[in-house]
């Protein structure tokens, strides 16, 4: 088991199935409060903000979340975001099925927001007249049931996703690339660490995989997140490690198992080491808060 990967199904949008959801962004978290915490999902993903400040975590990188930011996410990221009490917006989610039914497969992976490469959010001027007039449209066409809604609604989405592509920045110039190229790789050790955690927890492995030293991995890591990437891959492994302790029933040993750990004693040795707890006793104060509650 990983963190949770949601799919459309864990949005319920009425007796009919669809293959895409919308929702403004303060009813989707009063609704759905888990969807602030860590978790993935097999679907894609637009936020667009209008009001309120906060963060928006992907793949291990914090992006400033304020008015006018678009983000967008493809199937199997991790993320979350804090958000200030007065954050309003739109969160659009989609299969691609229901994108390739009608347009090429080729241009949905083109777009440069959903290539890992590229940063995945947009910073729109406040007066910008293209995008949020046009979710403002999906929203009325979401909110009553109409002939042909999905194909109206599908053609929305092409047009925001090709507007979206229009306002992503071009490429920077040559000195301003390392940058970009750090956040890249950054990145990439995110996506690197969400597949592969339960099994590796070894830096030099990751650094191999992105073709760096596992020195020049630390300090990219250390400069840009302010933890070097060891730490970054225990505190991986310790969320998943409290998930499945506070969720599921599963036993330490399989638990332990679980996370690529050799037995039940080193496994709660490694917990207890970077927790101060046992895994039994955290999984214990876990229960006791939520009967008090």
């Amino acid at each position: 088991m990983s963190l949770p990967v949601l799919t459309l199904e864990s949005f319920p949008q009425g007796r009919v199935r669809r293959p895409w959801y919308l929702e403004r962004l303060a009813r989707h978290v009063a609704n759905f409060p888990g969807v602030s915490q860590p978790h993935a999902h097999d679907f894609y993903l637009l936020l667009y903000v209008t009001e309120g400040y906060g963060t928006h975590t992907i793949d291990l990188i914090s992006y400033e979340l304020k008015p006018g930011s678009m983000f967008f996410m493809t199937p199997g990221q991790v993320h979350h975001w804090q958000l200030s009490a007065d954050a309003q917006g739109y969160v659009v989610l989609f299969e691609a099925d229901f994108y390739l039914l009608r347009y090429p497969g080729s241009r949905l992976f083109e777009y440069p927001f959903f290539n890992h490469a590229h940063a995945p959010v947009l910073y729109l001027p406040s007066a910008e007249a293209a995008l949020l007039p046009l979710l403002e449209r999906m929203w009325e066409e979401h909110s009553a049931p109409a002939p042909q809604q999905d194909e109206v609604f599908r053609a929305y989405l092409l047009l925001c996703l090709e507007l979206a592509a229009r306002e992503y920045p071009a490429a920077p110039a040559r000195q301003a690339q390392e940058p970009r190229h750090a956040q890249q790789l950054l990145r990439e050790f995110g996506s690197l660490l969400n597949q592969h955690f339960r099994q590796q927890r070894a830096v030099q492995q990751y650094a191999d995989w992105l073709h760096l030293s596992p020195n020049h991995l630390n300090a990219l890591c250390k400069r840009h997140l302010g933890k070097t990437a060891s730490a970054l891959i225990q505190e991986r492994v310790l969320i998943e490690a409290r998930r499945l302790l506070r969720h599921t029933d599963a036993t330490v040993a399989h638990i332990a198992d679980q996370l690529g750990f050799e037995d039940a004693s080193y496994f709660g040795r490694y917990f207890r080491k970077h927790t101060t707890q046992t895994p039994e006793t955290f999984r214990l104060a876990g229960s006791a808060a939520a009967d008090n509650r």
